[in-house]
């Protein structure tokens, strides 16, 4: 896992070229002006998921993880906590979904929640579980850039 803010995403360029234009394409965009859905950066390798919704309770959260893409999740507008725990510290709730590449997890473990502001981005492994969409303290609005880098 790694969490920044948006002016330091060449210092992640290096990652992988996939990162990279997955980073670019956040650096280079006014996301804000973007509709809610599905933009092909390089085709089905690397895409991004515009989406907005309000913010709930960490008991109504679910624990996620992927298998085949690499999360980069931007905060256009808003803030929220995201969970984030070692996929050893957790247990298959719900079993792998190939198709949609999810599976849900618990944990007894108490587990990190990072905030997220507007112009932070974090980058999330397939070994990264995390929790997106909780409220900092009530529910509020937020518009995030989910893009998706397969792994390699």
């Amino acid at each position: 896992m790694i969490k920044n803010s948006l002016k330091y995403t060449k210092n992640y360029y290096s990652l992988s070229d996939k990162i990279k234009l997955g980073l670019e394409f956040i650096q280079n965009n006014n996301l804000k002006n973007f509709e809610n859905g599905k933009y092909q950066i390089l085709n089905d390798d690397v895409y991004v998921n515009i989406q907005d919704y309000n913010t709930k309770h960490e008991n109504q959260g679910k624990w996620e993880a992927h298998r085949k893409y690499i999360d980069i999740q931007f905060m256009i507008e808003g803030s929220e906590l995201i969970g984030v725990g070692e996929i050893q510290n957790f247990q298959v709730q719900e079993t792998y979904d190939n198709e949609k590449d999810v599976e849900f997890l618990s944990s007894d473990f108490p587990q990190q929640f990072i905030k997220m502001n507007e112009g932070d981005f974090i980058i999330l492994y397939p070994y990264d579980v995390h929790m997106p969409q909780i409220s900092v303290t009530n529910s509020t609005y937020v518009k995030k850039a989910v893009v998706k880098v397969v792994v390699a």
